[in-house]
């Protein structure tokens, strides 16, 4: 009888960088053993470089005709998924007009959008991406990789009382950060600590990624802007002109300071990430604009731009994670009123960053912050991401081993 895929699950049933790198890491550490990659609802993300995904639901159900007596392995592949609510989930899994008309329609009332995400994704849970034991008939391993939690204790209590139970029926645990793991130890859950998985992007694939950057959207950038250029990139929710005025202000000094070409580029095109409109009323805003406006969406194609930049600036975690990864400097922006010590992205920096020379700040700081930064030596940037990649190896291995078939 042929053997059982691990179950890969997570957030890549929507485009995002990070969640759609997650499940290529987790197949590359798992080989041979084949896979399946699951997420809460049924999408071809092939054309941004991502994966053919079932749904967990109905995966669940097919599972006894699938693999007939055999446990269904599962491996929550990385991410914050601790605090993503099933509603959150069902909004980004859809077409940009109808999230927004799902948003108009249940976004102030809790029952009804409640009500709404489940039928949308066949399942009656509150937090999206922890999938319950006994959804399988014959659950076997269950195991969440590298997990992020910042905004746990924020939650409503339902929602963490549910992720609380899900973390306990868990075969292996470990989460990115130590605020996480502080709030699970609190609540009597022990989680080891590892890195994101991204940090093992260009060990991974790094001839796959030279190969976008001397084919791709990113030889055109860097035939643009041989003196480099800077990888920029902010969720929508900077959008307002208050904010954007402050960022083209401190942009303006950055590319007048480096001369450096500007590049905008979205880590996330699912509903509640990043806007081109919002991209281009900045350029508008801009003095002397040497912008490109990257188009591609192809998550190999966004690797292959922050490899090839001079400094990354954006509000994506991933996207400092995979910059860092190639011993490019980064810099994090906090959201618009929020502070930056609070955000997954300062937890995480301070984690496993606290020897760099910047976590978070706000757009006044930018500018400055941002020179400070490119002056980093960058030989000593590839040892930090090389020390954080056996780490990040070392974990993995200690975590995937509970799937190892039993000695004979």
């Amino acid at each position: 009888m042929a053997e059982a895929p691990v179950i890969l699950f997570g957030a890549c049933d929507r485009h995002n960088l990070g969640d759609l790198l997650f499940p290529h890491i987790a197949a590359a550490l798992l080989a041979p053993r084949p896979c399946i990659v699951a997420g809460l609802a049924a999408r071809d993300l092939t054309a941004y470089g991502g994966h053919r995904v079932a749904a967990i639901a109905h995966l669940a159900a097919q599972w006894p005709q699938l693999y007939p007596d055999r446990p269904a392995d599962l491996v929550h592949v990385g991410g914050e998924l601790l605090t993503c609510s099933l509603y959150e989930a069902a909004v980004m899994t859809q077409p940009r007009a109808a999230a927004q008309a799902a948003i108009a329609r249940y976004d102030r009332d809790e029952t009804r959008r409640q009500a709404w995400a489940e039928g949308e994704l066949g399942l009656r849970q509150r937090v999206a991406y922890l999938v319950p034991k006994d959804l399988f008939r014959r659950p076997g391993r269950f195991l969440h990789c590298a997990l992020g939690g910042i905004d746990l204790p924020r939650l409503p209590e339902a929602m963490q009382r549910e992720v609380l139970a899900r973390l306990r029926e868990s075969d292996g645990l470990a989460v990115r950060d130590r605020a996480t793991q502080a709030t699970l130890a609190a609540a009597g859950i022990r989680a080891e600590l590892s890195p994101d998985p991204a940090v093992l992007t260009a060990e991974l694939f790094g001839p796959r990624i030279a190969h976008h950057a001397e084919t791709g959207e990113t030889a055109e950038v860097c035939e643009r802007f041989p003196q480099g250029y800077i990888a920029i990139q902010f969720a929508a929710e900077f959008g307002d002109d208050i904010t954007l005025a402050l960022l083209a202000d401190q942009i303006d000094r950055i590319a007048v300071d480096t001369g450096l070409g500007l590049v905008l580029f979205r880590a996330g095109a699912a509903p509640w990430h990043d806007d081109l409109g919002v991209y281009r009323r900045l350029i508008g805003r801009l003095v002397k604009p040497r912008v490109w406006l990257f188009e591609s969406l192809n998550i190999w194609d966004l690797c292959a731009l922050l490899s090839r930049a001079r400094l990354y600036l954006g509000s994506s975690l991933h996207g400092r994670i995979v910059a860092s990864a190639f011993g490019v400097p980064g810099v994090n922006l906090a959201p618009p009123g929020v502070t930056g010590s609070f955000s997954k992205q300062a937890a995480y920096l301070a984690t496993w960053h606290a020897d760099e020379a910047c976590g978070v700040v706000s757009g006044a700081d930018l500018s400055e912050v941002a020179v400070r930064v490119m002056a980093q030596d960058r030989e000593r940037l590839h040892a930090h991401a090389q020390a954080r990649v056996q780490l990040a190896r070392l974990a993995a291995s200690e975590l995937l081993r509970a799937l190892d078939p039993p000695p004979a």
